[in-house]
């Protein structure tokens, strides 16, 4: 297919491989052989619609080839250990620089990696910390000093001149133990007295203390007079004391009262003293700076008296343990009525009726013996131990398998560690501060409020300090202002990366790549303006500009209408999705690609596109009302949602709108209707839910882990064509039942490859490598069942055919039909049936489960939550999702969509708006109404977006 480019590049030398990426023969997946040029060193959008191939050219194609190619320069002893990548299906890419690209599937899952930790800025904090804080006591709060030996001497004549002094050496400071070859080695090196406990003792041969007693133990190096004629003796005396004491020394004067000094930070008051502080004192991933309570993790989970015992009113009989459940012949339950036996007490008392030391022993165990009676062999009793309910639940805790950790978690309550405040730090490096601030106050602010604080801090440091600080503030000033060029001010250092939607990762990790300042780099993004508000387009659009400007390429998959203006270069893949796509329908500068006749271009022009309904729906008259939601940022926000619409809660980013529909609203729903353990955040009242039967959340979460999770296995639609095979004449006279078509239970499988098509080789010093089962051939079955035909057709070629192919072979078979016609609604047509749930996209397994759900009938009175369901959605695809939610609505249902997209705000019939603007300074409801009512109000960010797209 030819290829238009921009009037810049055609006066230029096409051969030249330094202005081209140029590829030839490209056919990974559904790419249809492809000859391109990509010009290097600009803003690039690759765009069409969803499964038209731009991930295959831009990730599975050019970044493939590059990490290929990064791998491929390693000596030969360093790739036996990395493992060699396969090559893409391309015959040849000229041009290529060195590739980084930036996902949204690569978010660690690691409590440990935080925002301040993969943007390096908590890295330069902690430096600086180490370098120019300043010390203070935990126990008094005075400053710590540090003295030199000259200083020390000079201390010691001037406050305590012709005094009798004994100068001491701390060597055992509260541990307990009986030291018996200290005192040995002690009396070895020729000293005769030791202070054991505030005791001055005589050392005798084999001395030692009570082995479980606590003890503090100090040498006595030497007693003087504070003389000047003896100023020589008391400096070597002095210097021997800070030797043995390493850098600690202690003062004993005659009235019995003791001074400390030291070389290190010392409180003069206590004498708690200080290691010199370095960065990893101030690491929470670091056992040298980690809070020792909550491990540095800032949260400990635990398991309540509350959560094992919810009704005290019940009795053990009666399920009043909620782990253990009501009464059975089991061996725990004989324990407990041994123990409440030995008490006196009932197993169908109330729990709130037994005395609290039987309530206590029955949690936390005891060491006492019960006897048990034995149930193999019967009239013996066993003396056994109770560990207790809570030591129970906290063993299966770990190293179990994930449904019974699932379990546990019913049962445990994460709370902010009481030691560190979620600081996660030791206390003593929570005492260095700067500006009377110490590290954690600040890994807790907002960026925003982080930038403001660093902002004219010289002015607040001592000389000193300036001079250590200059470049390390520098350094953080930099990245902190890479964050707030993306939209995240509202984002704090100590934030889990976890916890991040995955457009905000990606920007993270964008913000990091600017930071590192690389040249002659080719970027590959996918999608980074997802979860992003308009507003905040403008700044990430000049990021990525900037990162171009370095000299750098930028390669971004994209669908946003900004984006494809702003950039140098668009390449439109399409026509269609899947097998319909593959090719590239446009290409050259923007201008270009918007006079051309493809799909994207139409609704570039306004030719295509939802036209913005004539008559908003008023819903059935009900409201469903929440009141006094304050949870995270939420500043005691009043809800309304009228019932029978479509509403869109809008708001920038860090607004609130997570808070409010998934950690308040979607928590309350799901306990009234389904009895989830999950506790919403705080509210004060809801009302209207009587209006309601069901509610239903479709996220993003992959639909399955492993790749024999597949979209008709899924969406319950295999268990139907297998039932399907079954009852055709073939299968009845070999009677054949359902489980001969399923590749997960043995019978009808391969059992070569266990159903999984693939086989796995165990590779020595490589990566394990998945190849077709060589006896199946990668069809999961044995040869018998696919012998099995319908219409022609195998149960293994079924599994192959697309959405789009099932929606025509099925055609006669109304109830397999309706599960698959609904994925194909919502513009998966593309997908094969048997597709691995692993190579599914964020917003391909939420429409999955948006397909899955619809294909249920309704009642009229759901209420469906939708998280950002354009994600990765073409216009033309946005529109058949529009259609399918519309019908829903029209059905009396209620469908609330939290959403960015101008194109789908336009068509609600209600909007809640957050803001003003996200973190502490969001959490309110800006306006809530109608679109034409909402875009009026001057103080909406969404607003001003929203007029546009109204005025068109």
């Amino acid at each position: 297919m030819p290829i238009v480019f921009a009037k810049r590049f055609m006066s230029q030398s096409t051969s030249n491989q330094e202005e081209f990426i140029e590829i030839f023969g490209a056919r990974e997946h559904n790419l249809k052989n492809l000859d391109l040029k990509i010009p290097r060193n600009k803003l690039v959008v690759v765009t069409g619609l969803s499964g038209s191939g731009k991930s295959s050219l831009a990730f599975d194609t050019i970044y493939a080839e590059g990490q290929r190619r990064y791998m491929e320069s390693f000596s030969a002893y360093a790739r036996s250990f990395l493992g060699g990548l396969e090559r893409p299906d391309v015959d040849k890419i000229n041009g290529l620089s060195p590739v980084i690209a930036i996902e949204q599937k690569t978010t660690s899952k690691n409590p440990r990696s935080t925002v301040g930790t993969v943007t390096e800025i908590y890295d330069f904090m902690r430096l600086l910390y180490a370098r120019a804080g300043e010390a203070f006591s935990y126990l008094t709060g005075a400053k710590m000093i540090r003295q030199t030996e000259d200083q020390i001497i000079e201390q010691l004549f001037s406050n305590f001149a012709n005094k009798k002094l004994y100068l001491l050496a701390p060597v055992v400071k509260g541990r307990k133990g009986h030291y018996r070859e200290l005192f040995e080695q002690i009396r070895k090196m020729g000293f005769s007295k030791v202070r054991v406990d505030g005791v001055v003792l005589d050392m005798v041969p084999k001395m030692q203390v009570d082995r479980y007693k606590i003890h503090d133990i100090e040498i006595v190096i030497d007693r003087i007079v504070a003389e000047e004629s003896d100023r020589f003796r008391i400096t070597q005396s002095l210097k021997s004391a800070l030797q043995h004491g390493k850098g600690v020394m202690m003062v004993r004067d005659e009235e019995g009262e003791i001074h400390h000094f030291s070389k290190y930070l010392m409180d003069p008051e206590t004498g708690l003293s200080y290691d010199e502080p370095a960065p990893n004192n101030f690491s929470f991933n670091s056992p040298y700076g980690a809070c020792p309570t909550c491990n540095g993790l800032g949260i400990k989970e635990e398991i309540t008296r509350e959560s094992i015992i919810p009704d005290p009113n019940l009795s053990i009989t009666r399920g009043g343990i909620a782990p253990l459940g009501e009464y059975r012949d089991i061996w725990i339950f004989k324990k407990i009525e041994a123990i409440l036996k030995h008490y006196k007490c009932s197993m169908s008392s109330p729990i709130k009726d037994l005395p609290e030391e039987v309530v206590e022993i029955l949690l936390n165990g005891d060491k006492m013996e019960v006897a048990v009676d034995s149930v193999k062999y019967p009239g013996t009793k066993w003396h056994t131990t109770f560990e207790g309910i809570i030591n129970f639940l906290q063993k299966y805790q770990e190293g179990s398998s994930d449904k019974i950790q699932e379990w546990v978690s019913e049962f445990t309550t994460t709370q902010i560690c009481p030691d560190c405040d979620g600081y996660r730090l030791k206390k003593e490096s929570l005492h260095f501060k700067i500006d009377d601030k110490h590290i954690g106050q600040l890994a807790v602010m907002d960026i925003r409020g982080l930038g403001e604080w660093f902002e004219g801090l010289e002015d607040r440091l001592t000389d000193k300090q300036n001079i250590i600080a200059s470049e390390v503030l520098k350094e953080i000033r930099k990245r902190i202002g890479f964050l707030l060029d993306i939209g995240l001010d509202y984002l704090s250092l100590n934030r889990p990366l976890r916890t991040l939607s995955g457009g905000e990762a990606q920007r993270i990790r964008l913000a990091t790549q600017i930071g590192t300042q690389l040249v002659g780099v080719l970027y590959i993004l996918d999608e980074p303006s997802i979860g992003l508000h308009q507003r905040d387009n403008v700044k990430l659009i000049k990021a990525l500009q900037n990162l171009r400007d370095l000299g750098n390429s930028v390669l971004v998959v994209e669908h946003d209408k900004d984006m494809m203006l702003e950039s140098d270069f668009v390449l439109d893949m399409g026509p269609g999705a899947g097998r319909h796509g593959g090719h590239v329908v446009a290409s050259g500068s923007p201008k270009e690609v918007l006079s051309s006749s493809g799909t994207t271009a139409k609704y570039l022009q306004g030719k295509l596109g939802n036209a913005i309904p004539e008559v908003r729906r008023g819903g059935k008259g009900k409201e469903l009302v929440l009141q006094g939601a304050s949870g995270n940022n939420l500043k005691n926000v009043d809800l309304r949602l009228p019932l029978g619409t479509m509403i869109c809660i809008t708001g920038v980013s860090g607004s609130g709108k997570s808070t409010l529909i998934h950690e308040t609203l979607y928590p309350l729903l799901s306990q009234e209707f389904y009895r989830s353990k999950k506790e919403p955040m705080p509210y004060k009242s809801i009302d209207g839910l009587k209006e309601l039967d069901k509610v239903i959340e479709v996220d993003q979460s992959p639909i399955g882990r492993t790749p024999r999770s597949n979209p008709a296995t899924y969406t319950g639609v295999f268990s139907d064509i297998r039932k399907l095979f079954t009852e055709l004449p073939e299968a009845k006279i070999r009677g054949y039942k359902p489980g001969r078509f399923s590749f997960n239970v043995k019978g009808g499988r391969c059992e070569d490859c266990e159903g999984a098509g693939m086989k796995l080789i165990e590779m020595d010093f490589l990566p394990d490598v998945h190849i077709p089962c060589e006896t199946c051939k990668g069809k999961r079955y044995n040869r018998e069942t696919l012998e099995i035909r319908f219409k022609g057709k195998s149960i293994s070629d079924v599994l192959d055919m697309t959405v789009e192919q099932a929606v025509e072979f099925f055609e006669n078979q109304p109830k397999i039909l309706r599960k698959i016609s609904t994925l194909n609604d919502v513009g998966l047509g593309y997908i094969t049936l048997g597709q691995h749930a692993t190579t599914l996209s964020g917003g391909e397994a939420q429409r999955v489960k948006l397909a899955t759900e619809l294909s249920k009938k309704d009642t009229g009175k759901t209420f469906y939550i939708l998280d950002e369901p354009t994600t990765g959605l073409h216009f033309q695809d946005i529109d058949l999702l529009m259609l399918v939610l519309n019908r829903l609505v029209d059905k009396g249902n209620t469908v609330l969509i939290i959403e960015h997209n101008m194109d789908v705000i336009k068509m609600a019939d209600y909007i809640v708006d957050l803001g003003p603007e996200g973190g502490n300074k969001g959490g309110t409801i800006v306006d809530q109404g109608t679109p034409e009512h909402v875009a009026k109000n001057p103080k909406s960010h969404t607003a001003k977006f929203l007029r546009l797209e109204l005025n068109n």
